[in-house]
C-alpha cells in the first residue's frame, strides 16, 4: 500500500453555480464544474452566500409529527371497534349513549395523543442537542465548526475516527480507508485515493470519493464539499427508507402484555354477549356494553402514562447531563447489570501530563522528547498542535519540549495512527541530514520492531507501568534516499527511549464506584493500555479484586472459557476494537444486562454489541453516533443518575399495570356476575368508559410519585407470571366488595337500575383509585412511604368528581340520580375495610415464594446498525427480576 500522501495541488472551476447541492447522482465531472475554491477554502462572505442558498447540512432523523402519533393513539382495535358501534349506534336513535362514548373516546385519545407528542417533541430536542463537528479550511485558516454549517464548495479535513460530513471528492490522502458499512453492509474498509474523474461516473463508484455517514477508519486526508444533506449518497437513501423505529424490549414487553389483557378481554366479552343474548336483551346494549367491558379491562392510557414518564424523565435526565436519543431507552438504562468502561477520563482525570523523556537505561534524555515532538500525525502550527491526540497535545504543551527544534525538521511521510499497529510513524529529516524513519506508540508494539535492545529497558518499563504511569515508545532508523512509507517499513528499529505520562485518578471516581456497587452493577475495564497501569488506577479506586486478561490471552481462549472468565476478570487491557465486542458479546451471553461506556472510533464496535452503548458528548462523531445514551460530562455519577431514572420509571410504569389490571378486571369480572343474575345491565356502557377515563387519567400523575429506595436498589424488567398472579389474586379482593355493594343497593336502599348504576360508578371508582396507595408500595402506605403530592392530589379528585357527578346538572344523561346520604357513610366503611384488606393481601402476595420457573415474557429482535438508523433494537430475552412495588 502506497502511503505517501496523494495530491490534488490545485483546484479551480470556472462556474460558481450552486445548482450542484441537488445534483445527487450527477457525473463528479459535472458537479465539480459547479464549484470554484482555492487550497485557502471559501471565505466567509462566499460562506454565508451558499449556506443561504442551499440551506444547513442536516437530514433529520428525529421529527416530532402530530398525525403519525395521532395514528398511534388510533391502533388499537377495541377503540376503533367501539368507536364503528358509537356510530351506528347514533344512526340506531342511542344518539346519547352514542355522544357520550364519542366524547369519551376522543378525550381518551386526546390525552394519549398529547402526552406523546410531548415526547417525541422532548425526544427531538435531545438528539438537536447532539452535534458532530468538522474541521474546515476558510479564509486561510482551519476551523471547527458544526457539521450542518458545512456547504459546497469547503474544504475539509479528515481524520481517524471521523463521520465523513458530507459527499467529499479527495484532493489528498494518507492512508485513508473509510467504513462504508452504513451504505453497502461491507464491513472491509474501502481504501481511498486521488485519482482522475472519468467522464460519467458518479460519486458512489470513485474511491476518490468520501461519502457522507462513512467513517474514517484510518488515515487522513483533505477534501473538497460536493454535495450537502439530501443531495448525498447516504441522504438519498436516508431520505427514502420508512422511519419507523424498531421496537425496544421495553416496547415489546407492553406489546405483548397488551396481547395478554385482549385476549382475557375477549373471553369476557364473547362470554358477557352471549349470557345476554340468552337473557334476551337487545342486541345493541348486549353489544354495546361487552365491547365497553373490553375496553375497561385494558389500561387505555398505559401509553400516555409510559409517555408522560418518559419525557419528564428525559427533562430530568438532561438536567442531569444525560441526553437519551430514543426515550424509551431511558428505561434500559435502569436494566444495566454489568458496565464495562474504559479507564481514560472516566476512572482518570483524563488530563494527560507529560512528566519526563527517558533513554533506554532511565536517564533523562532530552532527544527522545525532541522525537516524540517530531513523530506525529497530527497538524502542528505556530508551534501547537492541532486536533491532535491527547498524548501529543501535552508532549507539545510541555515547557521543556524544545518546539522550535522539531520544527525544522520536515516531513516527507506519515503513517497515521491505527489500532491494529498502535503505532504512527514518519520519514523526516532535518535540513543536513539524511531521511529518518521515526516510530512511536505502545511500547510492546514498538519493542517487537526492535533490534539490539538493551538489557535495562524491559526493567526501566517495569517500573514505570507498576507506577501507574502511561509510557510511550519512541524508535528510529536510518532511511537513505527513501520517500515514501509503508507498514512494513516499520523494522530493525532503534529504541531512543520512553516518554511518561500522567493521567491521575478522578477523585469523583471512588464515590462513583461504591454508587454503582450499591445499585447492583459489576464494574469492569476495558482498555488499551497496560495491564500494570490499569491494575494501579483500580487498586488506587478501591474497585474490587479481580483478574486480568489481555488481548493476547483473548485471542486464545474459545467462547465457553470466555464465558467462564468474564465473572472473575475485572480488568481487560490491550485489547483491539474485536476483542471490545467479543467480550461484550461474551458477557451478555451469560444473561445479563450489559452497558459499555467509551468514546473512540476503537469503541464503536463494542458499543453496537452492548444492550446500552454509552458515550460522551466530546466523544468521537462514530462514538456519539453508536451510542444509545449521550453524557455531557464524561463522570460515573452522571451515569448513575440515569441507570437511577431508569429504574424509577419502571418501578412507577409497574405500579400502573398492577393496580390497573387487577383493580379493571375486579370490577370487569363482577360486571360479568352482576349480568348474569340481574334482570338489568350493572352498568351502562358510557358509565362503564366514563368511570375507566376518570380513573384512567387520575394516574397520569404516577409519572410524579415518589419511589421507595428498595424498587431502585436493582433491576426490575416484565414478568407477565407475576402480572397475571397479581390480577388473579387483587381482582378477587376487588370483586368481593363489588359484590358487596350489589348486596347492600338491593337490599338496603332497594335501588332500581338508574340508582344501582350510580352507587356501583361511584364505589367502584373510589376503591379501585384510592386503593393505588396500597400497591403502590411494599411498605405500610403513608406511614413508611409517602406519594407524591400530585398524586394525592389527582386520586382525591377523580374520587370527588365521581362523588359530585350524581348531582350535576348533567347527571340525568349520563344516567345518574342523586344517592342517599348513608351510602356514602357505607361507601366510607367499605373503602377502609378493602384497603385494610388488600394491605393484608399484599404482604401475603410478596411473601409467597416465587416459582421456580416462571412463565416469562420472552423477546427477541435483531440489532441493525445504529449509525444508518440511529437507533437501537430490543435485546435477548433473560431470566426476569420480580417487578411491581
Amino acid at each position: 500500500m502506497t502511503t505517501a500522501p496523494h495530491r490534488v495541488d490545485h483546484l479551480t472551476t470556472t462556474s460558481d453555480h450552486l445548482e450542484v447541492t441537488l445534483a445527487g447522482a450527477m457525473p463528479i465531472a459535472d458537479v465539480l464544474s459547479a464549484l470554484s475554491t482555492t487550497d485557502a477554502g471559501l471565505t466567509g462572505a462566499e460562506f454565508r452566500r451558499r449556506r443561504q442558498a442551499v440551506g444547513p447540512n442536516a437530514i433529520r432523523s428525529h421529527q416530532a409529527r402530530l398525525l403519525p402519533v395521532l395514528a398511534r393513539q388510533l391502533r388499537s382495535p377495541l377503540l376503533l371497534l367501539l368507536a364503528v358501534t358509537a356510530t351506528a349506534s347514533f344512526f340506531l336513535g342511542e344518539r346519547t349513549d352514542a355522544l357520550i362514548i364519542g366524547v369519551i373516546l376522543t378525550a381518551s385519545v386526546g390525552l394519549g395523543l398529547i402526552n406523546e407528542y410531548r415526547a417525541e417533541r422532548a425526544a427531538e430536542a435531545m438528539h438537536d442537542r447532539i452535534q458532530h463537528r468538522a474541521t474546515v479550511i476558510r479564509d486561510g485558516a482551519a476551523q471547527s465548526v458544526s457539521l450542518v454549517e458545512l456547504v459546497p464548495g469547503d474544504l475539509v479535513e479528515l481524520r481517524l475516527g471521523q463521520l465523513v460530513p458530507a459527499d467529499i471528492r479527495l484532493l489528498s490522502t494518507t492512508a485513508l480507508q473509510c467504513d462504508e458499512s452504513v451504505l453497502t453492509g461491507e464491513s472491509i474498509p474501502v481504501e481511498k485515493s486521488v485519482d482522475p474523474v472519468p467522464s460519467g461516473t458518479t460519486m458512489a463508484e470513485l474511491s476518490s470519493c468520501a461519502l457522507m455517514g462513512t467513517v474514517v477508519s484510518a488515515g487522513q486526508g483533505r477534501g473538497l464539499v460536493v454535495a450537502t444533506a439530501g443531495s448525498t449518497v447516504f441522504g438519498r437513501v436516508a431520505l427514502g427508507l420508512g422511519k419507523r423505529q424498531p421496537d425496544t424490549e421495553f416496547q415489546l414487553g407492553l406489546r405483548r402484555f397488551s396481547l395478554l389483557l385482549v385476549r382475557v378481554a375477549a373471553v369476557l366479552t364473547i362470554g358477557i354477549f352471549a349470557v345476554n343474548m340468552a337473557l334476551h336483551r337487545p342486541i345493541l346494549d348486549a353489544l354495546l356494553f361487552s365491547l365497553a367491558i373490553a375496553v375497561g379491562i385494558s389500561p387505555q392510557l398505559l401509553p400516555a402514562v409510559v409517555s408522560t414518564s418518559l419525557a419528564a424523565g428525559s427533562r430530568q435526565l438532561a438536567r442531569r447531563k444525560v441526553l437519551v436519543k430514543r426515550l424509551v431507552c431511558i428505561e434500559d438504562l435502569g436494566d444495566i447489570e454489568v458496565l464495562f468502561t474504559d479507564k481514560t477520563g472516566t476512572l482518570t482525570e483524563g488530563r494527560i501530563e507529560f512528566m519526563r523523556a527517558l533513554g533506554p537505561d532511565g536517564s533523562a534524555s532530552d532527544e527522545t522528547m525532541l522525537l516524540g515532538l517530531v513523530c506525529t500525525d497530527a497538524t502542528v502550527r505556530d508551534a501547537r498542535v492541532v486536533d491532535g491526540n491527547p498524548l501529543d497535545t501535552a508532549l507539545w504543551e510541555a515547557p521543556t519540549a524544545p518546539r522550535a527544534a522539531a520544527e525544522r525538521y520536515t516531513k516527507l511521510a506519515v503513517l497515521p495512527f491505527d489500532h491494529r499497529r498502535r503505532l504512527v510513524t514518519v520519514l523526516t529529516a532535518d535540513e543536513p541530514g539524511e531521511p529518518l524513519i521515526i516510530t512511536k506508540g505502545a511500547p510492546e508494539a514498538v519493542l517487537d520492531r526492535c533490534t539490539d535492545l538493551p538489557h535495562t529497558a524491559k526493567t526501566v518499563l517495569d517500573s514505570e507501568f507498576r507506577a501507574g504511569h502511561r509510557i510511550v515508545a519512541v524508535a528510529t532508523r536510518s532511511a537513505p534516499g527513501q520517500y515514501t512509507l509503508a507498514p512494513d517499513d516499520e523494522h530493525d528499529l532503534r529504541l531512543h527511549g520512553f516518554l511518561v505520562f500522567l493521567d491521575p485518578p478522578k477523585a469523583t471516581a471512588r464515590d462513583a464506584l461504591r454508587r454503582l456497587a450499591d445499585l447492583g452493577m459489576a464494574v469492569k475495564v476495558i482498555t488499551g493500555d497496560n495491564p500494570d497501569v490499569a491494575g494501579h488506577v483500580c487498586t488506587e479506586l478501591g474497585l474490587p479484586d479481580g483478574g486480568v486478561l489481555t488481548g493476547p490471552e483473548i485471542d486464545r481462549l474459545e467462547e465457553p472459557e470466555l464465558r467462564e472468565l468474564l465473572s472473575t476478570t475485572t480488568i481487560f487491557a490491550r485489547v483491539d476494537p474485536e476483542q471490545k465486542a467479543r467480550i461484550v458479546r461474551a458477557q451478555r451471553s451469560s444473561g445479563v444486562d450489559v452497558a459499555f461506556l467509551g468514546d473512540g472510533v476503537n469503541d464503536a464496535l463494542a458499543l453496537h454489541a452492548a444492550d446500552v452503548g454509552i458515550s460522551v458528548d466530546s466523544a468521537t462523531d462514530v462514538a456519539k453516533d453508536a451510542a444509545d445514551v449521550v453524557l455531557l460530562e464524561k463522570d460515573l455519577h452522571v451515569l448513575a443518575d440515569g441507570v437511577l431514572e431508569g429504574r424509577r420509571i419502571f418501578a412507577n410504569t409497574m405500579k400502573y399495570v398492577l393496580m390497573g389490571t387487577s383493580s379493571n378486571f375486579g370490577n370487569m369480572f363482577s360486571a360479568a356476575g352482576a349480568s348474569a343474575f340481574l334482570s338489568f345491565l350493572p352498568m351502562l356502557p358510557s358509565q362503564i368508559l366514563l368511570n375507566n377515563l376518570l380513573y384512567d387519567a387520575s394516574q397520569l400523575a404516577i409519572p410524579t410519585d415518589n419511589v421507595d429506595p428498595e424498587q431502585l436498589a436493582r433491576p426490575a424488567r416484565w414478568d407477565v407470571a407475576l402480572i397475571r398472579r397479581f390480577m388473579l389474586v387483587f381482582g378477587p379482593i376487588s370483586s368481593l366488595f363489588d359484590f358487596a355493594t350489589f348486596a347492600i343497593m338491593l337490599s338496603v336502599f332497594h335501588a332500581d337500575e338508574t340508582l344501582f348504576h350510580t352507587g356501583w360508578f361511584v364505589e367502584s371508582l373510589a376503591t379501585q383509585t384510592l386503593v393505588l396507595f396500597v400497591i403502590r408500595t411494599r411498605r405500610t402506605p403513608f406511614f413508611r412511604s409517602h406519594p407524591s403530592v400530585a398524586l394525592l392530589l389527582a386520586a382525591l379528585a377523580a374520587v370527588t368528581t365521581g362523588a359530585l357527578l350524581p348531582v350535576a346538572p348533567f347527571a340525568r344523561d349520563l344516567g345518574f340520580t342523586p344517592l342517599p346520604g348513608a351510602f356514602f357513610l357505607t361507601l366510607t366503611v367499605m373503602v377502609l375495610a378493602y384497603l385494610v384488606l388488600a394491605e393484608l393481601g399484599k404482604h401475603y402476595f410478596f411473601r409467597t415464594p416465587k416459582p421456580v420457573a416462571p412463565q416469562r415474557l420472552r423477546i427477541t429482535s435483531h440489532r441493525v446498525d445504529r449509525r444508518a438508523a440511529r437507533f437501537t433494537t430490543g435485546r435477548r430475552s433473560r431470566t426476569p427480576h420480580r417487578v411491581g412495588p
